[in-house]
């Protein structure tokens, strides 16, 4: 894995995922994904969520584009604790707050707003149809804020009235859901 552009650019990282209950965005996927944040997205000014983190891919993406504001949500201690080990190794602590919560539980209760909420949920996931709902549901995407969740084939968020466009890439689908309200 690799950290596409910003301050880290190039920087490779290595998690040990043998046995792990991840599924990281391939390098080629995040790229084309960060290809078209960046013409909507001024990563400087963002309040970020990574929901199903795992490896802190995208939360370190974020922040070597200049983000000092990440949040990363993880319920498996192996994921936590390497994404511990690589920000104080990036010397990245204070810009990243690790949150060890199974994602529903912390999404009912968390009272921050978020700019771009990245979830990247394991594709074999049951409840994946109801991350959109639960994410506008508790008010978590800011006004004017992009809501991203990476799933396969089986779910389709065509219905979803805050959708705006679905990218695909090889077998991984992005659903970018915007918050217009308030605006």
């Amino acid at each position: 894995m690799r950290i596409i552009s910003g301050k880290f650019r190039g920087r490779k990282f290595y998690p040990p995922a043998k046995n792990w209950p991840t599924r990281p965005t391939t390098d080629f996927n995040k790229e084309a994904l960060y290809n078209i944040l960046q013409n909507h997205i001024d990563f400087e000014e963002i309040k970020f969520l990574d929901l199903f983190g795992g490896t802190g891919n995208h939360c370190f993406e974020c922040i070597s584009r200049g983000c000092n504001d990440a949040t990363y949500v993880d319920q498996f201690w192996g994921c936590v604790k390497f994404v511990r080990e690589l920000s104080k190794e990036l010397d990245v602590e204070a810009s990243l707050k690790i949150v060890k919560r199974e994602v529903f539980r912390f999404c009912r209760s968390d009272q921050n707003r978020y700019d771009y909420i990245f979830a990247g949920p394991p594709y074999s996931l049951q409840t994946t149809h109801e991350i959109p709902d639960l994410i506008f549901n508790h008010h978590l995407l800011a006004p004017g804020g992009i809501f991203i969740l990476e799933h396969n084939m089986h779910f389709a968020f065509d219905d979803h009235p805050n959708l705006d466009q679905v990218r695909q890439y090889g077998q991984s689908y992005f659903s970018f859901f915007r918050n217009l309200d308030d605006l």
